[in-house]
């Protein structure tokens, strides 16, 4: 975690805790006193509890437990500021309420908008598999970002590039005036790639990227895997190789006409390869070489 967090934070200011520090010893007695601090009123002031309950929907006990941990979090930081995305504005309140009842100065807070993930629908989240990782590779990182929409790109920008806003939106501008909004896209993914992996990183990337994508030429290198058992159907052999995390995710990536076997479009999810060694690949930017004995 540390590692991660030193690529946007300054390592030699930053702390790392683990909330099972104080989550922990507070125990099933230490629970009830928690939760004896915050009313069922205050917390079906919460948008979603509020809808839910007015539906009919059921609303688990447990759910209300998550905003009381993560509020007692700053209390037991005595934090002075929190930070979190506009969906969480309820629970950085519910810290602040928390730290009155503990006799603390009560916590800034300060919201920010959530990035809509790859797909332009959800916010991005690693569970919907619509994230561009920190970690990422310099060349999946850019792929990534190039499969962006042309409109969500102007979000991305505003929220993740360092430029000025004067500058971004005369750049939007010169698209609108005609200016293909692939160049922007190739702009922005060079400036991010740049950020976390160098300039160098950035500039082979995004060569790979034309020839791969331009020329259809395959990467260099991928992931190369062994599967004892032929002939294997293609939907265990995705899991496998990594290119889908479950039999519902490679079927749905075949429903969409995503997966390529050495380049050739399935379109059966119950095919069988027999022994032998193939590409696999899954959207643009997923591959994996696979040797089936």
């Amino acid at each position: 975690y540390f590692r991660q967090a030193s690529l946007v934070l300054d390592p030699e200011r930053t702390e790392i805790r683990r909330n099972s520090e104080w989550s922990d010893p507070l125990g099933a007695r230490g629970m009830i006193q928690l939760a004896a601090r915050y009313t069922v009123a205050r917390m079906m002031e919460r948008d979603d509890f509020s809808k839910r309950y007015k539906a009919g929907v059921p609303i688990s006990v447990h759910e209300f437990l998550y905003p009381l941990m993560q509020g007692y979090d700053s209390v037991a930081l005595r934090s002075d500021l929190e930070l979190g995305g506009t969906d969480q504005k309820f629970n950085l309140l519910v810290g602040r309420e928390l730290q009155r009842e503990y006799g603390q100065e009560p916590q800034c807070i300060l919201t920010m908008p959530l990035l809509e993930g790859l797909d332009g629908v959800e916010k991005m989240s690693k569970s919907k598999g619509n994230y561009v990782g920190i970690t990422d590779a310099p060349d999946e990182m850019f792929g990534k970002l190039m499969s962006i929409s042309d409109e969500l790109m102007w979000k991305y920008f505003t929220l993740l590039s360092f430029r000025p806003m004067a500058e971004i939106e005369r750049l939007r501008e010169e698209c609108a005036a005609g200016r293909n909004p692939r160049d922007a896209k190739v702009e922005l993914g060079l400036e991010i790639v740049e950020r976390f992996h160098g300039r160098a990183a950035a500039q082979a990337a995004l060569e790979t990227f034309e020839a791969r994508f331009r020329r259809g030429a395959l990467p260099e290198q991928m992931p190369e895997h062994d599967f004892e058992g032929a002939p294997a159907q293609i939907v265990p052999l995705l899991r496998h190789c990594g290119l889908a995390t479950s039999n519902a995710e490679a079927l749905r990536a075949i429903a969409q006409g995503g997966v390529r076997v050495d380049g050739r479009k399935i379109e059966d999810r119950a095919l069988e390869l027999p022994a032998g060694e193939y590409v696999l690949q899954v959207g643009k930017r997923r591959f994996a070489r696979l040797r089936l004995h």
